[in-house]
């Protein structure tokens, strides 16, 4: 099993001239790549011989043969990773399923994010030791970790990213480590509201804490102060003032990114431990987003994150997932006696501002059996009953 974990990592001056120069390299080589490809298959198409497509080992044997001198110093797995990423952009690309993914496009300094992959990275007592080119004879250092590895197994990939707060490494490792939970109850539904999850008995874990409001608060004055200045200087607005404020902008995104995640984590691993069976719903999250109203709330809701990490945690710990279709009535429904509003009964349906009659937005009246219950509380059992 692959688990991951994301290390704040303190390199000295050595190594961050090190890790900027790769970052500079790891984009060459996927450019280089790109180009490579795209040469490869307009080649194959020309001469109508589909084994000339272009794939990973053509396209890296390519990259290879035609080293420069400079490139000796630099990691060849940094190289290899490149070209690896490129191949996985590509395959989701032309994946049906992946309506969102782009094609591959060459990578700009000014806009893409610095990162690199390395296979060959190791940890060492407590420090991370990044492979060194046999041809480099220059000193290499490890890096100090924030954290220890949570993990016990193999080091598959080392990821290095850098963003406003500094320089991260992910690790992937591959480990047998994984306590399976003991669930202490059998099932529950979790209904997701824009800005809180509601699940079990009348629970709720609230995803949008006051102090982000704050942050939001900041962050719409810093676009406001960037804006300005690309209006009033559209051809040089990147002046030092300029990237003060996006700096300050960048780190109120992912102080805000942190503080959900946060909480996101600590839910999914309570529920994970906690149940056996977990039902949620499959929203149309995409769409949601869309609305005029409701869009921005919508975005800062994390739906579609919830759904990712309990896919992945209940993988890990043997849980049984269970999605509950886009179309069923779960607000409609009464979980007491089973009656459904529709449009053309007795009331209408339940919408954001109650039914016909009763223009109540956190309370469902039932009109078959007389019950009276909270909106969020009858869906909860709705999603929770849902038999696949």
């Amino acid at each position: 099993m692959i688990k991951s974990q994301r290390i704040r990592i303190y390199p000295n001056s050595h190594m961050v001239a090190v890790i900027e120069d790769l970052f500079n390299y790891s984009r060459y080589c996927y450019n280089q790549g790109l180009e490579a490809w795209n040469s490869q298959y307009d080649a194959s198409v020309v001469l109508e011989d589909k084994c000339l497509r272009p794939n990973n080992s053509s396209v890296r044997n390519e990259l290879v043969t035609n080293k420069a001198d400079w490139q000796y110093l630099r990691s060849s797995r940094v190289l290899q990773q490149a070209i690896v990423n490129l191949a996985k952009a590509w395959k989701n690309y032309f994946n049906p399923n992946m309506l969102e993914a782009k094609r591959p496009r060459f990578k700009s300094k000014k806009y893409s994010i610095p990162s690199f992959t390395t296979d060959r990275a190791k940890v060492d007592k407590g420090k991370l030791f990044l492979d060194k080119p046999k041809e480099l004879v220059t000193s290499w250092y490890g890096i100090k970790l924030a954290e220890p590895i949570r993990f016990k197994g193999i080091i598959k990939l080392v990821t290095i990213t850098k963003n406003a707060k500094g320089y991260f490494a992910g690790v992937c490792i591959a480990t047998e480590d994984n306590v399976l939970a003991i669930p202490t109850e059998n099932k529950v539904g979790v209904d997701a509201n824009v800005k809180r999850f509601n699940y079990g008995d009348c629970q709720q874990v609230n995803i949008y804490p006051k102090s982000l409001d704050l942050y939001y608060k900041r962050i719409a004055h810093y676009q406001k102060v960037i804006a300005r200045k690309r209006l009033e200087h559209p051809t040089s607005f990147r002046s030092n003032n300029y990237v003060v404020v996006r700096t300050k902008l960048q780190r109120d995104y992912l102080k805000v990114s942190q503080v959900q995640g946060d909480i996101l984590h600590k839910f999914t691993s309570k529920l994970t431990k906690t149940y056996a069976e977990i039902h949620i719903e499959d929203l149309d999250v995409k769409h949601m987003q869309m609305s005029s109203k409701m869009g921005k709330n919508l975005h800062r809701s994390l739906f579609g994150r919830l759904r990712e990490q309990l896919t992945y945690k209940c993988g890990w710990y043997g849980n049984k997932l269970v999605i509950v279709p886009r179309l069923y009535p779960s607000t409609q429904l009464c979980s007491e006696c089973g009656f459904r509003k529709t449009s053309d009964g007795y009331g209408g349906k339940q919408t954001l501002s109650g039914d016909s009659i009763h223009h109540e937005h956190q309370t469902y009246y039932c009109y078959n059996c007389g019950a009276i219950l909270d909106r969020d509380e009858n869906a909860v059992s709705n999603i929770k009953n849902y038999e696949p």
